[in-house]
């Protein structure tokens, strides 16, 4: 039974000045349905950490930020503790290197932006990641899908990696379906396509697999 889940959901955004932002299209739907699923499994603590959506779960601990920086911070007081870590939000990659605090106007035809590298909240949690904790990651990929998930995969020591291929067909994001991949040591399964809620049901699932086998070697 697990006792302290960890579910990241939704964008994170990085402010530019006082008005505009960078981020991205996650809508929070994925978070939301895993949260919901999670409390119907009855798990005592669910600590929900989310970036801007309305997506809000009900029965979670509920934490709210914006930036990755601020989700790195609630990321670290509660991981060392925790089963199972989620990380169904997509974290803005790059913020501005000197945020405005007045709004920029447009008086330039041309404005460029200096932007710098969010640290890697994924590769950071499996590098402190305890032997008992089970770590799933999301990776978003319009090309050489699979091989870079494989990667990912290894290289974040992940225990579940969700592999979206976003296309035409399959765009993913704000979507109430889903085709998704699952990647684990023993490879990689594409599932039908299905709605988010039942989609959520299947990861679940799957993390209940992987922690018996941890259980097994144990």
């Amino acid at each position: 039974m697990f006792k302290r889940v960890i579910i990241t959901s939704g964008p994170t955004i990085e402010p530019i000045d006082p008005v505009r932002f960078i981020s991205n299209r996650s809508s929070g739907k994925s978070g939301y349905h895993l949260a919901h699923e999670a409390v119907k499994r009855k798990i005592p603590e669910i600590i929900f950490i989310t970036g801007p959506t309305c997506c809000i779960p009900t029965g979670v601990t509920l934490i709210q930020v914006e930036t990755a920086l601020e989700m790195r911070e609630q990321l670290h007081r509660y991981s060392d503790d925790a089963d199972v870590i989620i990380m169904a939000s997509a974290v803005s990659d790059y913020r501005v290197v000197h945020y405005s605090p007045e709004k920029i106007k447009k008086d330039q035809d041309n404005l460029t932006l200096q932007l710098v590298k969010n640290p890697d909240l994924l590769f950071e949690l499996g590098q402190q990641k305890p032997l008992h904790q089970i770590l799933v990651g999301y990776a978003a990929e319009t090309h050489n899908a699979l091989e870079n998930a494989r990667e990912k995969f290894k290289k974040k020591n992940l225990d579940l990696l969700v592999l979206n291929e976003v296309s035409v067909d399959n765009p993913a994001f704000s979507a109430e379906d889903n085709q998704v991949y699952f990647v684990t040591k023993d490879g990689a399964r594409k599932l039908d396509r299905m709605e988010k809620s039942v989609l959520a049901t299947r990861i679940w699932d799957q993390v209940d697999r992987i922690k018996k086998v941890k259980v097994e070697i144990k």
